[in-house]
Order: C-alpha cells, then structure tokens, then sequence
C-alpha cells in the first residue's frame, strides 16, 4: 500500500509529538483526545509520546492520561502511556518502570567540537546541555546545565549555571544554542553548513532555539530503536506532528499528519493535515479508528 493511501485499518502504533500536537494550548490533553487514546489502548494499540522534552517533563502529559479501572491490569504502570521516545529521539524512556533503556549521548570530545562552532557562528547565543542520566529525575546527574547567556525559550526551574568548561564536562544528549533575537529557521541556516556531518540540527520552536545531537537522531530514529527494545509493532504506524523537528517522523511513519497550523516543513512531510492541536486534531484522526 502507498503511502498516499493512508492507512486503510487501524493503526497497530500510535506516535504523537506533544506541544502543539497533543497538548492544547494551555497544555491540556482534551478530553476528546483523552477518550480515543482510551479506546486505543482498550484496543491494544500503544500511544507513544514523541516529543523534545525530557524524561523528566514527561509526566506533566502522562499524568492526563490515567488508566480506567476496566484497563489497570493492562496498564499498571498507572497511565495509557507506557513509553516514550524523548529529546527529538535521543532518549528512549520507560514511563512505567521510570527507567532511561537507551540514551545517544554526544561524547565530551564532540561536545566541545560544536560548542566552538556554535561560538563562533552564532556569537550571540547562549549554550545549554541536556543530559540523560538512569531515569526521570536521577540525582546524580546534573539535568540540564547552561551557561550564564543562556535564556529559556520555556519555563524550567532544575536550569543549573555553569561556566563554558563545565558545559562540556560530560556526554550530553542535546546541546541547545538560544538567540532569542533571532529566528530559529535563519539559525539552523547558518549551522547546518558548518556544522555538518558532526551533528544532527533541529528546532521545535520558532523563537530562537536550535538544537544539536547525534547525527542521524531523530523521533524517527527513537521509534526504531524503542520497536527493537520493546518489541512494539512498526507495520502500521500513524504519527503526529507540528514543527521541523517532526519531520523524519512523519515521513517514516504510515501515515504522517501535521496540523493544520504547523511549520511548513511538516506540513510538507506528511500525508494529512488534522485540525490544529486546540481543536482536537490528534482525535479528529483517531476516531477513524477507534
């Protein structure tokens, strides 16, 4: 079947990206989206959040999707969520059991190798890095350290100050590089050409983010690899995005689906475009199914 067609069963996955996808804009899952992801799960078909947040940002969604009583011994963990793929790919994360089963890490040596670049590139930007650590919320591990410059395109309360040195003292999953006076899109424009083959170059955000992994690192790359750590199904996949980020995804995917008010570079990648995210797309697509 191409992929053209769209899918002509029911999906045997279900992949969403959560802000702007999943979430409204006040970062809800309606209760539209609610009940259809309820009545997937009743049909044994996995929603796996695919998003560029952290482990740890996980359960502000998955604490919207609680299990009914008639699906507790199915989904013991607590929520309809069983898995996600986060950091656009880079970690894949057990919510049930709360445990980080693969992270791609960019090592220390190449870590520093971008950090230049993005310096003298972009010498207007601050630096961050996000890090993986063994789950959620490990206290071992320093989450998410940045530099003096940095400014948050989010609200995030665990940001830890270092200096330049200490940036790069460890492996990372990500390396964000923010100029809020900048557009995302002419950020990645000036990256993408220096940076290369040494790194993976994506936003999710219009306003100023850029972000940096391993190449070849990508929601789509995560769902694979979570397929090979769980064994869940790839035969017949819907998926869901908004933003560049989004994008191998959507093309990997069955059948992709943007919303309707996404960045064109998604819109461009997917089959489909659904109602934007505060109009229920994710179950206006769904209910076709379940």
């Amino acid at each position: 079947m191409s992929r053209a067609t769209g899918l002509r069963a029911a999906p045997s996955l279900i992949a969403s990206d959560v802000d702007g996808t999943l979430l409204d804009d006040q970062n809800r899952v309606s209760p539209a989206t609610v009940e259809t992801i309820t009545d997937a799960a009743r049909a044994g078909v996995d929603l796996v959040l695919a998003t560029g947040r952290p482990p740890r940002w996980i359960a502000q969604v998955t604490d919207q999707l609680a299990v009914p009583e008639d699906l507790v011994e199915l989904r013991p963990g607590g929520s309809l969520v069983r898995y996600a793929v986060c950091a656009n790919g880079a970690i894949i994360y057990d919510v049930e059991n709360d445990r980080i089963l693969s992270a791609a890490e960019l090592d220390v040596p190449r870590l520093r190798k971008l950090i230049e670049i993005v310096e003298t590139t972009l010498p207007q930007a601050g630096l961050a890095a996000e890090r993986a650590g063994a789950s959620a919320h490990d206290a071992a591990t320093r989450p998410f350290v940045a530099t003096a410059g940095y400014e948050h395109a989010w609200l995030n309360p665990d940001h830890e100050v270092v200096d330049d040195v200490d940036l790069a003292d460890a492996p990372a999953v990500k390396l964000l590089a923010r100029a809020p006076q900048m557009r995302s899109e002419d950020m990645a424009q000036l990256l993408i050409p220096v940076v290369g083959d040494l790194a993976e170059v994506t936003f999710s955000t219009s306003n100023g983010l850029i972000e940096l992994a391993v190449p070849d690192t990508h929601k789509a790359s995560g769902l694979v690899r979570l397929a090979e750590l769980t064994g869940l199904p790839t035969d017949a996949v819907v998926a869901f995005g908004d933003m560049p980020n989004d994008v191998e995804m959507l093309r990997w995917a069955s059948h992709g689906v943007a919303m309707a008010h996404g960045h064109p570079d998604a819109i461009a990648a997917a089959d489909e475009v659904a109602p934007t995210n505060n109009d229920d797309g994710v179950a206006h697509v769904l209910r076709r199914f379940f």
